[in-house]
């Protein structure tokens, strides 16, 4: 497929250019963009194809596309604001915050087991629609009458969907603030970063159009446990029943979901997370500590996910690089994926920030291989 790479790229790296565009050559794209600072400065800003599966929209600059659980680092961030603070403690029960959590035997349940996926509720039992997503009292109030599924804190299980509800309310009962309206004033506007989590109907004509991965593309990479409602990845997905498609929808776009529905380009999430890279502060604008991020990553378990199936390396809130997650030679290096293949990482050793945002997805839960070779560019050109 002949596509015209837009943007601008440093010529120092040239070969992310070059890896960029490989993917559309190979027929892997529809629409994408790709970008990356370095010591806070925009190096990579790169975008091509189309916002739409007809392909008459053209991808542009300000396209914007749902990036689905790369926006899990920009809430966690929001938490991690509210730590620095000194108004959240990582080590304090959730029901300090949220008197309500308590219930069902969780009235000792600490904040870090919100932001390590070891809290136990990944899933809901009380049957739910598709639409109670959109509905936040409802959806925390499930969350608080939940039992556990698993001991809390002793393994991960990927909160696919209940993590934004979980440390969103944390937030909101802080702060007074929706999760998406603290991010806005204490994120997003400051940095001048252009990432919504609930995005206004004036937005939607510069929402890229998400592409679902064929049956095909599904069963060749083995998700098909997720159709087996017995399966603990299929309880995730099955309660609200969560679907590509939704994501194309008004309803989903307006709501609030601080697990999936952030809605940004390359170039907003590599902004944000630059921040993070560069120790807490960019362009004078100090969000965390330095030593606020470090706890932020410091491990806190590591091994096979029990909703995923295969192993993940968690921080508070941040997806770790591992040998099972191979995408930096640097071991300060933290961000998150999304389904479909969106990723965002940061570097605190190189300093650098990159992200990955695309509207055809792969069958990929937390990220896809097409992001592989612009990052491998770019770490060998620095």
């Amino acid at each position: 497929m002949n596509v015209s790479i837009q943007g601008n790229c440093d010529p120092r790296f040239a070969a992310v250019r070059d890896a960029f565009a490989a993917n559309f050559d190979a027929g892997r794209e529809v629409g994408a963009s790709f970008a990356a600072t370095l010591d806070g400065k925009l190096v990579v800003d790169l975008w091509a194809g189309h916002a739409d599966a007809a392909c008459t929209r053209p991808w542009k600059r300000d396209t914007i596309v749902n990036v689905f659980s790369t926006t899990k680092a920009m809430t966690a961030l929001c938490a991690h604001v509210l730590v620095d603070r000194g108004l959240l403690d990582l080590d304090a029960p959730v029901a300090r915050y949220w008197p309500e959590f308590a219930n069902a035997g969780k009235a000792a349940m600490p904040i870090r087991y919100l932001l390590s996926h070891t809290a136990g509720l990944a899933a809901i039992r009380q049957p739910l629609s598709s639409e109670t997503l959109y509905e936040w009292p409802r959806m925390v109030q499930a969350l608080a009458d939940e039992t556990p599924w698993w001991e809390p804190g002793s393994a991960s299980g990927y909160h696919a969907m209940t993590f934004g509800y979980l440390v969103g309310e944390v937030i909101r009962r802080i702060s007074g603030k929706t999760p998406g309206a603290f991010f806005r004033d204490e994120v997003a506007v400051p940095l001048g970063a252009d990432f919504h989590i609930g995005l206004a109907a004036a937005e939607d004509a510069r929402v890229a159009e998400m592409i679902p991965p064929s049956a095909e593309e599904t069963a060749a990479a083995g998700t098909a446990a997720a159709v087996d409602p017995e399966s603990m990845l299929g309880k995730v997905m099955g309660n609200p029943r969560l679907s590509p498609e939704l994501a194309n929808t008004r309803a989903w776009r307006a709501a609030e979901i601080p697990a999936a529905n952030g809605h940004g380009n390359a170039r907003s999430v590599a902004k944000v997370l630059a921040a993070l890279a560069c120790g807490g502060t960019l362009d004078g604008v100090r969000l965390l500590r330095t030593e606020t991020i470090e706890r932020a990553i410091e491990e806190q378990c590591y091994g096979r996910d029990l909703v995923l199936g295969f192993p993940l390396r968690w921080g508070l809130g941040f997806m770790l690089a591992s040998a099972d997650l191979p995408l930096s030679p640097n071991p300060r290096t933290f961000g998150h994926g999304g389904w479909g293949g969106s990723l965002g990482f940061a570097d605190m050793d190189a300093r650098v920030s990159w992200a990955y945002v695309m509207n055809k997805m792969s069958p990929g839960t937390t990220g896809d291989t097409r992001a592989a070779g612009p990052i491998a560019a770019l770490y060998a050109s620095l």
